[in-house]
């Protein structure tokens, strides 16, 4: 048996991510690029590193070729560790059977096996699709000090946005009293953020229990938390401040890509005492020629700008050609914006090639959609995509 853990993280990283269209048709959507130089899983393993948690347990499912291989061994986040690290866990084959995660709770239980090598005390659960900085051993503290069976993260959000998540009601001791899964009329503005600390024995009670219930959807938000709550176990409310984005959606991840932005950013990325950490590919400097314009823009590694970036963010090894203008947009690795072509108020995948005098997109404003070009595309010269369009390549 592996050394005790005090606590070991189990980050969900499995999901389609449909609502980001071509952006994850071939990748999951935690490997999803942002802001420039990082990938969207990238901040809830630096958070993990960066709370003291070592040893993190990634279950993937979806597409999961690209992310595996970026997570590798873990060097780069400090999880390559003799016992404990960064471990990928996709669904595999047992003795009886093999299945798929059939949900975020059966996820967990298939994977029962790997938590208790390590003998935790407690078991956070993590999602993999969030843009975010928080210590979660500040967390765990305060799950101890409470004595509780699980906690729970919530954010305040406005009352008009409850409707949109799970809300969570409590006493005046943050103690949970009740859960409402995306109510009509909310009670409160406390909102899980699917951030969750378990007592080890007392998760496992109920993942077991919910893998012999037939009429189960295997979630812990529908199922698991709910059923806790039922049966009166002690489920405290952590309330964190600060900032946090869900980015399942294309006009989210092109908002918290924005969000990086301008003298004092709302997403602060430079933080020296909570480094983000990724995987660095050892790309040469970016290159601003003389003449390019770049204002208000996130420009990393590689990038070649010879055109005009205005309010974007650009990837490493973009080139933006000579007379291209790029506008209100993010740009994936790789991608080249070739001379004269117009890209306002897109997200642009990796490989992505924009040929000459193309139209991609329209200028920001209201009622305008934002347009996805998906990965590997080749947008031929003097071509326009609409506001709103969804460009993916198709397979031979």
């Amino acid at each position: 048996m592996y050394n005790h853990k005090k606590c070991v993280a189990m980050l969900l990283a499995g999901g389609q991510g449909s609502r980001l269209k071509a952006l994850t048709t071939k990748v999951a959507k935690p490997a999803v690029s942002f802001g420039a130089k990082y990938r969207i899983i990238d901040f809830t393993l630096s958070n993990c590193v960066n709370s003291g948690i070592d040893t993190v347990g990634v279950l993937t499912q979806y597409q999961p070729l690209i992310l595996n291989e970026y997570i590798g061994n873990g060097q780069p986040w400090d999880l390559d560790r003799t016992f404990g690290g960064v471990h990928v866990l996709p669904p595999y084959q047992a003795k009886n059977s093999m299945e798929w995660y059939k949900g975020t709770a059966n996820a967990i239980y298939q994977n029962i096996n790997f938590i208790e090598n390590y003998h935790p005390d407690h078991v956070l659960i993590l999602s993999g699709d969030h843009i975010y900085k928080m210590d979660y051993q500040k967390m765990l503290e305060d799950h101890i000090k409470n004595d509780a069976d699980c906690t729970i993260a919530v954010l305040e959000v406005s009352l008009e946005e409850a409707s949109r998540f799970g809300i969570m009601n409590t006493d005046e001791n943050n103690r949970i009293v009740e859960f409402e899964e995306k109510p009509a009329k909310p009670k409160s503005t406390k909102a899980s953020m699917g951030i969750y600390i378990f007592k080890r024995e007392k998760l496992f009670s109920y993942l077991r229990s919910d893998a012999l219930d037939p009429a189960s959807s295997n979630d812990f938000g529908k199922n698991i938390i709910p059923n806790m709550l039922n049966a009166g176990e002690k489920m405290m409310a952590y309330p964190f401040k600060g900032y946090w984005k869900d980015v399942g959606t294309i006009s989210s991840l092109w908002e918290a890509n924005q969000d990086l932005l301008g003298e004092a950013p709302e997403f602060d990325i430079y933080d020296s005492a909570w480094k983000i950490y990724s995987r660095n590919m050892g790309i040469e400097p970016q290159f601003i020629a003389d003449g390019a314009v770049v204002s208000n823009s996130l420009i990393t590694s590689g990038a070649k700008i010879y055109g005009t970036v205005i309010n974007s963010v650009i990837g490493a090894s973009v080139v933006v050609e000579k007379g291209a203008v790029v506008k209100d947009s993010v740009i994936f690795a790789d991608s080249v914006i070739s001379s004269g072509a117009t890209v306002n108020y897109s997200i642009l995948d990796e490989e992505v090639v924009i040929g000459e005098e193309c139209v991609v997109g329209s200028p920001k404003g209201d009622g305008v959609e934002i347009a996805v070009v998906g990965r590997g595309c080749v947008v031929t010269s003097k071509s326009v995509v609409a506001a709103g369009a969804n460009i993916e390549k198709e397979d031979k």
